[in-house]
């Protein structure tokens, strides 16, 4: 790796792995023991990653913008018995400590930053005594580990949903499935030990964890690993030339078109631009093939999962679409209602099966039952479609569906078609209740910065709607806001949009 200008060899990566493996069976981890990752990108977080799998436990990764509620949910239902943080975090962590039985311990990375004493209150609590570490007076008072290859169907990691729709989940990953997608992912994007990356994807989620770092460590290649994204400091690095991959969600490549924008040079071509996590629409990848002279390679994929489907290396990258399974995987298209495949170019829900599917939900065996057909189907709750030539279209989420006056209506294709117009920057379309029709069709529109005042009118986009799709598909109602609602991959959380358009 490459962090902050310095570099980190794979020895000193895995010795450090190593280190704090060897400390955490001194601490006492069990085998299947859970230990939450709750800090932002660096090597720390890799080495730290690593050496819980050599101690035997199962990693929790936590994204860095939870809070209170979310914190609160994810380690009690994980029943976590260790967190690693930084100091930021840890103060947030701290506030609700008490309200956290299993925790039995915090290390904190970095020595920046206020520190939080909390035994005098933690005393108080049937449970043993709370310790507090320092991550490098952690590593120095272990032992040597003794290292065991975990079995492949040993749980790996606890990946939970992004909760875009509700209360999140954790989908168990095994060993086996870390490495089937390795494999897929670094033999469909022909990975290898000369790429380099330039990752600024937050590790807690799969698209930095399981495709960037796993990616370059199953090859052997180079990862620059950056702490967030900086729209100019990316377009910065890309300009340099070394650089051969970059991984992004879509809301960073319209970043880096404004960026681009600004300058009076282009980056030189690298061999691959990705987007994923959230949908990539036609215009972005139109005005970045313009300006960057290059189309970008979507795929498909989720916490579930990790990768289902990719548009071709070589060959055509279409546009709206997520491309075709990976190698040794399957997907297909089953009726909403009768669940049986169906035929190409029918809207059904998305299934795919392979070894890279989770192996269920983390102590909710009526989740695990209800997502996974008698073949052994995984049923994403996405709804699509795919065409002759085996391109697969992801049209909506399944629970999106809004069904108004007995029509279904799938919220991307509005949103596709407002996002059309010129003054529209980003649209989010959701049904609301409705006496007559059942459910309504309504936007959330966030205007250009550039856009004239009142433009884009409602009337303008019930009209742009109205001209290109059926009436019934039409938004009844606009709300133009600041911003939409997303999560920290760039996804749209529909279901707090939906609670703040329901109070106006």
């Amino acid at each position: 790796m490459l962090f902050d200008g310095q570099p980190y060899s794979y020895a000193r990566l895995r010795e450090e792995a190593g280190r704090f493996a060897g400390s955490l069976q001194t601490w006492g981890l069990r085998p299947a023991d859970r230990v939450a990752l709750f800090l932002e990108n660096s090597p720390t977080f890799v080495a730290a990653y690593l050496g819980i799998y050599l101690a035997g436990g199962i990693v929790v990764l936590v994204n860095t913008q939870y809070r209170q509620v979310e914190l609160r949910h994810l380690l009690n239902d994980a029943e976590v018995r260790l967190c690693v943080t930084d100091p930021p975090r840890y103060a947030e962590l701290a506030r609700l400590i008490q309200e956290l039985p299993s925790l039995e311990a915090v290390i904190i990375v970095g020595e920046e930053g206020p520190t939080v004493r909390v035994e005098t209150d933690l005393r108080r609590r049937e449970m043993p005594l709370f310790a507090e570490y320092r991550w490098e007076r952690f590593l120095a008072e272990g032992n040597q580990a003794l290292f065991r290859v975990p079995s492949g169907e040993a749980v790996a990691l606890i990946g939970y949903t992004s909760g875009t729709t509700g209360r999140s989940k954790g989908a168990m990953l095994t060993h086996a499935n870390l490495a089937a997608n390795a494999w897929a992912v670094t033999t469909a994007w022909r990975w290898t030990a000369d790429d380099r990356l330039l990752l600024t994807l937050p590790l807690f989620h799969a698209h930095g964890l399981g495709v960037g770092t796993h990616g370059t460590i199953w090859t052997g290649a180079t990862a620059d690993l950056r702490r967030r994204f900086e729209a100019s400091e990316v377009y910065d690095t890309l300009l340099e030339g070394q650089t051969t991959m970059f991984f992004g969600v879509p809301t960073m490549y319209t970043r880096l078109l404004v960026e681009a924008a600004k300058r009076d040079r282009r980056p030189p071509p690298i061999r691959l631009y990705v987007s994923g996590s959230a949908p990539l629409s036609a215009q972005t990848f139109a005005d970045f093939e313009k300006a960057f002279g290059q189309r970008i390679l979507e795929r498909y994929g989720m916490t579930e999962t990790l990768m289902n489907t990719t548009n071709p290396y070589d060959g055509e990258r279409r546009p709206g679409t997520v491309g075709m399974p990976f190698p040794g995987q399957e997907a297909r298209i089953v009726d909403l209602q009768t669940r049986l495949p169906i035929e190409d170019e029918r809207e059904g829900e998305i299934q795919v099966r392979g070894p890279h599917v989770f192996k269920g939900y983390w102590r909710n065996p009526e989740a695990t039952a209800a997502a996974f057909d008698q073949d052994g189907w995984f049923n994403t709750g996405d709804v699509g479609w795919r065409s002759v030539d085996g391109y697969y279209t992801i049209s909506g989420r399944a629970r999106e569906l809004i069904i108004t006056g007995g029509y279904n209506v799938y919220p991307r294709e509005v949103e596709e078609v407002l996002l059309t117009h010129p003054d529209v920057s980003e649209a989010a379309v959701l049904g609301l209740p409705d006496p007559d029709f059942g459910e309504r069709v309504v936007a959330a529109i966030v205007r250009r910065p550039e856009a004239k005042p009142g433009s884009p009118s409602p009337e303008d986009l019930v009209a742009l709607c109205r001209d290109q799709l059926a009436s019934y598909k039409k938004p009844r109602q606009i709300f133009f806001v600041e911003s939409l609602p997303r999560n920290a991959l760039g996804k749209i959380q529909k279901h707090l949009l939906r609670e703040d358009l329901g109070r106006t």
